[in-house]
């Protein structure tokens, strides 16, 4: 009952003011035209309607409080177009205060809104007054116009006011504000064009002015219809956050002499919720984060869902990228408490990338600066990352990179430039060839060609990284029918990204190429790096387990190079992991190098996992290795990358090599060199 009582007492407050305003707004009338009997029961029962409806004025959706619609003008532009224009004023100002009052305008703004339509009011009886309006029950054709053009003049004075103090209010520098629909022009102008036919209906009897009150109502629910459609465009419908559209107005729209920074939110492990409680229970953990980022955004910044479970913070009073850490902590913090869902404490985290605007209005490009800081964040397991100077340096060029890989992809073979090279891998043991790594290149038209470093960290972060594995797989499992089919059942290796681990989707797309081709699924071996297994473990367990059971193996390629737990070794369904050439390079002449090295297969052998050595350049490397237990190597010692149709005549050339025959070793590596 306490908690009903401010509530109550503020809607008494509320009525107290509309009538105390609508009996000092009849006085003021009574002092200005004298006795009742001075004006006609028309004006007064119209004078009366005007301040009434007026009480439940139509608010206009995404405007300022300032441009309102009140219904009232319907009964003001007819008295305006009647009795002229003084009283069609006064009526209007007493309509203006019940309105304010309603809506708990401040003063100021009650004042703005009263300016507005003493200008149009006066502009619109200016008008009758040129044109000569009669005022009777049956007016002609000349009548009609003169009242368009009265109502068209009350709508160009009103907006003029309007521009005129918002100007000489607001930040001149502050771009303009794009429309936002025909909406309320439509309910204005219906108001104005129904005074008339109210007016006529008033002269001929009062009785039937509250008729038009029927009118009004449609009127009202067409702008209400109008404000449901504008929040339906930019608002979630699940959260009631504002949406991506919102997200890019408000970009556009804040001053850009403010520093400001975008937070992009991206929860953690938000499937593993779906999977196990249902995506009822999703979406209500959903719209509970929302709740706690508003509870701690301060509310002169903006928390917007982009959709899915990714959400984005605009932060407008941020000095420096310290600050705006210190905001994603805040924000980290909110966040790493348990969410309580049908009596299920649930955990939740998110990866954050932070991109800084400071004068540039571009707001998509801060948007993709702060998805690469996020995604960027969750590659390297951390939990909050900003997109830096010299990221932001190299951005044009990516853009520019990815856009043509883009456009190459949907070209059809070899018309895309994208070209596999694949890299033998010798079991140490018996010198024979068990697989080759498929390794990309792409020949860009103007820049030559491009290794497989730059073009994936410009196409990871984006989804063409998606459209490039496809177009990969499609060619590597073409490949391996083709090898099978000359009687060459070799296995192949391919590498793919966390987003293609995230997406889940692409043990669907595994399947659907074996079967096309016909190949076995124990000759697809995919590799995944340990930064795309910090980044979200769960899914990327649910993914490898799925791959897994088809047949095809996985690989843990650049091992010892990440952060990952020891545990992942266990629990993921691996073959293989691949030691990161960096130890492998300098094992021969680095004591702390070979130790990693022989750990590593050590741990591997342990597990039941093969494992395997990149960078093998010389002997020296490849007898050590072979003394280690190690299983497999791959480099440039046997063989470099080269394409399908090379690899062919290599097979034909090539005998297997063991760590004992130093004579063949050296023929071998003298015959790799020349043919090189």
């Amino acid at each position: 009952m306490d908690a009903a009582r401010p509530r109550t007492a503020g809607r008494r407050h509320r009525r107290t003011v509309i009538v105390s305003t609508a009996s000092a707004g009849a006085t003021a009338l009574a002092l200005l035209f004298g006795p009742a009997d001075a004006l006609p029961p028309a004006f007064w029962a119209m004078a009366l309607l005007a301040v009434v409806v007026d009480a439940r004025p139509y608010v206009v959706p995404g405007r300022r409080a300032s441009a309102v619609i009140l219904p009232s003008i319907c009964f003001t532009f007819a008295v305006a177009l009647a009795w002229g224009a003084a009283p069609a004023i006064a009526v209007q100002l007493v309509a203006v205060a019940v309105a304010g009052a309603r809506m708990r305008q401040s003063l100021r703004r009650t004042v703005h809104l009263g300016v507005q339509h003493v200008a149009a009011l006066g502009a619109a009886a200016g008008v009758a007054g040129l044109g000569r309006l009669r005022v009777d029950p049956s007016p002609d054709w000349w009548d009609a116009l003169v009242i368009c053009a009265a109502a068209i003049a009350w709508i160009t004075a009103r907006h003029a006011v309007a521009g005129l103090v918002r100007g000489l209010t607001s930040d001149s520098r502050a771009p303009a504000r794009r429309r936002r629909g025909h909406a309320d022009l439509l309910a204005t102008a219906a108001l104005l064009l129904l005074g008339p036919v109210v007016l006529v209906a008033a002269l001929v009897s009062p009785a039937l002015l509250p008729l038009a009150l029927l009118a009004l109502h449609a009127v009202h629910r067409m702008v209400r219809w109008a404000g449901e459609s504008e929040r339906a465009t930019r608002f979630d419908p699940l959260t009631g956050l504002p949406n991506r559209r919102a997200l890019q107005t408000a970009m556009a729209e804040r001053p850009a002499d403010r520093r400001r920074a975008l937070l992009l939110l991206d929860l953690d492990r938000f499937r593993a919720v779906n999977d196990a409680l249902g995506h009822g229970a999703g979406d209500r953990l959903l719209s509970r984060v929302a709740d706690r980022l508003t509870a701690v955004v301060p509310a002169h910044d903006l928390v917007v869902r982009l959709g899915g479970d990714e959400f984005a913070v605009l932060a407008t009073r941020v000095e420096d990228p310290a600050s705006a850490r210190r905001i994603a902590q805040h924000l980290a913090e909110a966040l790493s408490r348990p969410f309580p869902l049908d009596g299920t404490p649930v955990e939740l985290s998110a990866s954050i990338g932070i991109a800084l605007q400071a004068g540039r209005r571009d707001g998509s490009t801060l948007l993709r600066e702060a998805e690469s800081a996020m995604y960027e964040a969750k590659q390297r397991g951390d939990q909050v990352a900003v997109h830096g100077p010299e990221a932001a340096k190299h951005t044009p060029d990516r853009l520019s990179l990815v856009a043509d890989l883009r456009t190459a992809l949907r070209r059809d073979p070899p018309d895309d430039g994208i070209v596999l090279y694949y890299q033998p891998q010798i079991a140490i043991a018996t010198g024979e060839v068990v697989g080759v790594e498929a390794l990309l290149r792409w020949r860009h038209p103007r820049r030559g060609t491009i290794g497989p470093e730059e073009l994936l960290r410009a196409a990871e972060p984006t989804p063409v990284m998606r459209l490039l594995t496809a177009r990969v797989l499609e060619e590597v499992v073409a490949q391996l029918a083709a090898w099978r089919e000359a009687g060459v059942p070799l296995r192949a290796a391919v590498n793919v990204s966390a987003r293609d681990l995230h997406a889940g989707d692409i043990a669907d797309r595994v399947g659907v190429l074996l079967g096309r081709y016909g190949v076995p699924a124990d000759l697809l071996q995919l590799e995944i790096t340990e930064s795309a297994l910090m980044a979200d473990p769960h899914r990327v367990l649910e993914t490898t387990t799925r791959l897994s059971r088809m047949g095809v193996a996985i690989s843990l390629d650049d091992f010892g190079t990440g952060y990952s737990s020891l545990q992942h070794l266990r629990r993921l369904p691996l073959s293989e992991v691949k030691i990161d050439r960096s130890f492998v390079l300098g094992m021969a002449a680095d004591s702390g190098d070979a130790a990693i090295v022989r750990s590593v297969i050590g741990l591997a052998e342990a597990l039941g996992l093969r494992a395997v050595a990149e960078g093998v350049e010389d002997e020296v490397t490849w007898r050590l290795l072979a003394a280690s237990g190690c299983h497999i190597a791959q480099g440039w010692f046997h063989a470099r990358p080269m394409p399908a149709a090379d690899l062919a005549d290599w097979l034909s050339r090539y005998r297997p090599v063991r760590p004992g025959n130093r004579g063949e070793i050296d023929s071998v590596g003298t015959s790799q060199t020349s043919s090189n």
